[in-house]
């Protein structure tokens, strides 16, 4: 990207202010949107590649209701609202998708109140679920009576001409077009709210609007003193933009030509958008917590007879009356304005916009009327401006092509299945037997369950050399037979069990060419293979093959096995011999009880105050606390009067011994 290309777009752009470089040289994208090719090819805003959606300088968007946003949390919360609901049933059954304007419509004529469809920061204009539910049931149930009673040929068939078609289904909410000022494969986005319907059907006639719609700067108009005094008849282009909802009520005539700045240069419009009219309302009309406004709540279990039901039926009649004045007020520059952009949801707001009521200034059937096209807040003045600066300012978007065509149908499957880990192959009849049998053999051998197993061999009539399945398993592979697992185990008993009861076979090695001999991991395992091969004799099996040392009888090995038992008792008793000398030596010692006359103090042999000569030497203190320990208070005081008369007892026996 070169120097000029880079300040072309790090400057806000505007559809009514546009530098002369990309005005001359603006052209459609091929796939930009328009209703033409909108049911055989894909808009990059309405299936962008994961590549692209990434690159998105403007707004996110929703491709099946045709909306964008700004933010993520706001593309999050539109999919939460009833139109959302309401278009992905549509599209279940087969239908087309509605806008905001069309679902409003509907939810007039099947006379119900929608909450929770307004954008708020806070939760005042949201009903619970279950009324949603409701709505949209009822909704859709009203729908379906519709469909039933127009019969098969009721709606559109297939001879409908595909033309109209393309007309009423997947427009996005953007046009994108492209200029040789911006970089590869980067789009401008216009918002198709700006056009007219007969502006967006053909390609010149969208680039020649948007040319003619490029404003001279003009000078702010003078602000009166009265704030509220509103100019009758403005005769500059400008538009009107209005929300209401949850009590919140906010509207505004913007001029659409820039400001001439101070500099004589052309600001952003962000900072430079001229407000000729503007006006905020607030009423306390919706339920704290619990969502709805009170007369939807009147209308579905009766009149409430609360102070604060009163409340807000009173400032819903206010709010009506303000927002009706307002508009009477405002009725030369609405009439001049050349688009509408309204939100209203919900039959309460609607009727009050709408009416119908004498000198009504709004009409549901001006053509000039649009739905805001992408998610909105709370109905606040500085919520209009930035949809102002949304709706106005254009988009900046790259769009990759695809690098690769997309798979057919019949290329599709055969990768698909490549793909996954294969699944693994279908065990038979036989298999399965046999990984059960193991399972339970290897249990037995685990909890030392001889008599158990060998019923079990006996009973399913297997052999005691019963290979494991699979054999490919870890544990399998290192231990493939119950005698090789026992040998493992250390379990000595089972071992002799399976050798001289079940006549197992120690000569089979494992994969690893081990022998039952070679897993043994203690004596007694060891020796229990030596007194099998001296009670089954060598004919039994070759020993020598299963690397079993000579024969030992069942006398020789308890005699040595009691050896050792002795050895080890020796050992122990020794051992334990020589700790207690240590601690006779090197521990505290307890003299014959006899006291030097001193506070009980107790002597070590050839002298000092040490118990057991181990230590620093206690003090006075520290003895004292020593001997009151675990004490009851009685207690301690009695043995304090003691330790003071044998102190007395001391001095007087110190005097008499000094005057003899």
């Amino acid at each position: 990207m070169d120097n000029s290309q880079d300040a072309l777009l790090r400057r806000p752009l505007y559809l009514f202010d546009l530098p002369p470089e990309i005005l001359t040289s603006l052209s459609l994208k091929p796939d930009a949107g328009l209703p033409a090719l909108a049911d055989d090819t894909l808009s990059g805003e309405q299936s962008p590649s994961p590549a692209a959606s990434e690159s998105v300088l403007g707004s996110q968007a929703c491709s099946l209701c045709g909306m964008s946003f700004v933010t993520v949390q706001e593309q999050k919360h539109h999919l939460k609202t009833d139109l959302h609901y309401y278009n992905l049933k549509q599209k279940l059954n087969g239908l087309r998708p509605v806008s905001e304007a069309e679902f409003e419509k509907l939810v007039d004529e099947n006379d119900v109140s929608i909450s929770g469809s307004d954008t708020s920061d806070s939760g005042e204009d949201e009903d619970d679920s279950s009324r949603r539910g409701t709505t949209l049931s009822a909704l859709l149930k009203k729908q379906a009576s519709l469909a039933d009673s127009r019969g098969p040929n009721g709606g559109d068939t297939e001879e409908e001409p595909k033309a109209k078609r393309r007309r009423t289904v997947g427009k996005p909410p953007l046009l994108w077009l492209s200029s040789p000022s911006l970089p590869e494969h980067t789009y401008f986005g216009i918002y198709r709210a700006m056009f007219t319907a007969e502006e967006v059907d053909r390609e010149d006639a969208v680039i020649e609007a948007i040319k003619q719609r490029q404003l001279p700067p003009i000078s702010m108009p003078k602000a009166a003193k009265d704030v509220n005094t509103v100019p009758p008849v403005y005769n500059g282009r400008h538009i009107f933009l209005c929300m209401i909802g949850g009590g919140h009520f906010a509207a505004m005539v913007v001029c659409l030509a820039p400001k001439q700045s101070k500099h004589g240069s052309i600001g952003p419009l962000n900072r430079e958008a001229v407000v000729l009219a503007q006006k905020t309302f607030h009423r306390y009309t919706t339920r704290r917590k619990q969502g709805g406004s009170q007369s939807a709540n009147d209308n579905a279990k009766g009149a409430a007879h609360s102070a604060g039901s009163s409340l807000r039926r009173y400032n819903e009649q206010a709010l009506v009356e303000d927002v009706r004045e307002l508009l009477k007020d405002w009725k030369g520059l609405i009439d001049t304005s050349d688009l509408l952009f309204i939100r209203a949801t919900g039959s309460t707001n609607r009727r009050t916009l709408f009416g119908p009521y004498d000198d009504q200034v709004l009409r549901p059937n001006d053509p000039r009327i649009r739905g805001f096209p992408f998610s909105t807040r709370r109905a606040t003045q500085n919520e209009l401006m930035r949809s102002f600066i949304e709706l106005t300012r254009l988009k900046v978007k790259e769009i990759r092509p695809e690098a690769t065509p997309v798979p057919s149908d019949e290329t599709r499957p055969p990768k698909s299945k490549a793909d996954p880990k294969p699944a693994p192959p279908k065990l038979t009849e036989e298999e399965e037997t046999a990984i059960l049998h193991t399972s339970q053999i290897q249990a037995m051998i685990r909890r030392s369950k001889l008599p158990i197993l060998l019923s079990y061999l006996a009973t399913n009539s297997l052999s005691p050399d019963f290979s494991f399945q699979p054999p490919d398993s870890q544990q399998n592979h290192h231990a493939p037979t119950a005698l090789h697992l026992a040998a493992a185990q250390n379990s000595a008993s089972l071992v002799t069990g399976l050798l001289t009861r079940a006549r197992a076979d120690p000569t089979i090695p494992s994969s690893e060419g081990k022998t039952p001999f070679d897993l043994a991991g203690d004596r007694a395992t060891r020796d229990a293979f030596r007194v099998a091969r001296a009670e089954l004799g060598d004919e039994a099996w070759d020993w020598d093959a299963a690397r079993v040392p000579a024969a030992l009888t069942r006398a020789e090995a308890e005699q040595r096995a009691e050896r050792e038992r002795t050895a080890l008792e020796q050992e122990e008793k020794g051992r334990r011999r020589a700790e207690e000398e240590r601690l006779r030596l090197e521990g505290p010692r307890v003299d014959d009880g006899n006291n030097n006359g001193g506070g009980g103090r107790k002597k070590k042999k050839g002298g000092g105050n040490l118990l057991g000569g181990g230590g620093p030497p206690r003090t006075a203190e520290e003895r004292r606390a020593e001997e009151a320990r675990g004490l009851t208070p009685e207690q301690r005081m009695r043995l304090e009067r003691e330790r003071r008369a044998r102190a007395a007892e001391e001095r007087i026996r110190g005097l008499q011994g000094g005057q003899g």
